[in-house]
């Protein structure tokens, strides 16, 4: 079984809770990602995704600097470096979420995406199985 230390991306850029939707936002833009995990104290206390952004952000008067707390999810769906990328898939297909961040004593220490899933060979059909069961839920 693979485990999903070995296939996890681990250049991830966080947010704190002091940040703001702009600060966000320009993040996600610079690195080219859907999702930033927030912390405090290094703790993971949140994730904030672009559908995030979109819906509980641009409706506010000043999005710009809306607080990313306001706008963050804290019903946060996460997995260990521990876990095999099965258990992340059934996580990935149950919870309908195409990442979840990875987390190693509270700490944020990478993320794993059905496209790391997809990279590997052997869990080809674990991605699709996520997906699938994803988008019948779009």
């Amino acid at each position: 079984m693979t485990k999903v230390r070995e296939v996890m991306s681990t250049d991830i850029s966080c947010c704190t809770t002091l940040d703001n939707v702009y600060e966000a936002a320009l993040r996600m833009k610079q690195e080219d990602v859907g999702i930033i995990p927030v912390v405090e104290n290094d703790r993971l206390v949140g994730v904030v995704t672009d559908r995030d952004l979109v819906v509980r952000g641009i409706a506010e008067k000043h999005p710009g600097s809306n607080k990313i707390t306001n706008v963050m999810s804290t019903d946060i769906i996460c997995v260990s470096p521990e876990d095999t990328t099965e258990r992340a898939t059934e996580l990935m297909a149950q919870h309908q979420v195409r990442r979840l961040p990875v987390v190693e004593n509270g700490n944020v220490i990478g993320m794993l995406s059905l496209g790391d899933l997809a990279v590997e060979n052997q869990t080809d059909d674990q991605a699709g199985y996520a997906l699938s069961e994803i988008s019948e839920q779009d």
